[in-house]
């Protein structure tokens, strides 16, 4: 298989560093483009496969192209490789908020799209990446997607209609964790921890309560009563936590942030 990875940025790079070390890719078969300079740049130059600038000669070689880049780039970037692209070649996008249709007419022909949204977690094995294919995809191209993003976690197959609501979970709910883990950490602090331990134990927890959500199969909401002693500590931190309003403030972020998906994608003249 022969890759190529058009916006070597972030998640580009993670995807990329993911699929070498899995033995899934030779790196010699990789192709990746960095349209900016500056970080960008110097952050991708530590990749392990052939770098540059010309998206069409990286996609005519590729099997699979990945477009890693901005919703408002997809456009351009598709109309430019549009010539290298066919039948026999799966185009894989991970551009919140752009639909696979939207690519689809662009390409004016019958190129399988499929649609993904992975988050940072991936760069540790442990992320999630939904896909959804587009009317062209065939199942063998839903099995090569998933065998590529199983190599940074879990994944699952969605109808597209969910992927705007997913990238507001998924996608940019980690920075909602990592605001929570923070402020366990002060907490932490504030009675007497080091920062570092508090951090640890903060973070430890936090894998440990997931860990059991996903292979206990119960609901989060018995796991909880399950810690909550009568008369205990628990339920006295339970009660601080509904009386700040901490729930239906994480469920308003999910829902703020995927409105927002549903906008990222600013259409040309021709969109």
């Amino acid at each position: 298989m022969r890759l190529a990875v058009l916006g070597a940025g972030k998640m580009g790079g993670i995807l990329i560093e993911a699929f070498v070390k899995q033995g899934l890719v030779s790196p010699q078969h990789i192709s990746a483009t960095v349209q900016h300079s500056g970080a960008q740049r110097k952050s991708a130059m530590k990749l392990p496969v052939s770098l540059g600038s010309d998206n069409r000669a990286a996609a005519k070689k590729a099997d699979v192209i990945f477009l890693c880049v901005k919703p408002q780039t997809v456009a351009h970037l598709v109309d430019e490789i549009r010539g290298e692209l066919n039948e026999k070649k799966l185009l894989i996008s991970i551009a919140a908020s752009v639909p696979t249709e939207y690519i689809e007419k662009r390409l004016k022909g019958k190129v399988p799209v499929i649609r993904a949204m992975p988050n940072t977690p991936s760069m540790v094995g442990a992320g999630i990446t939904a896909i959804s294919p587009g009317k062209f995809a065939t199942a063998k191209d839903v099995e090569t997607a998933r065998k590529l993003f199983d190599a940074v976690g879990k994944t699952v197959v969605v109808d597209e209609k969910n992927m705007d609501a997913i990238t507001g979970l998924s996608a940019s709910g980690p920075a909602f964790i990592y605001i929570i883990l923070e402020s366990l950490a002060e907490g932490g602090v504030k009675v007497g921890l080091s920062r570092e331990l508090a951090t640890l134990l903060a973070a430890q927890m936090t894998l440990g309560a997931a860990k059991m959500v996903i292979e206990t199969g119960h609901h989060p909401a018995l796991l909880k009563d399950t810690v909550t002693t009568p008369a205990g500590c628990t339920i006295d931190g339970i009660l601080e936590l509904e009386e700040g309003g901490l729930r239906v403030t994480l469920i308003k972020a999910v829902v703020k942030a995927a409105q927002r998906a549903k906008e990222l994608l600013i259409t040309d003249k021709n969109g």
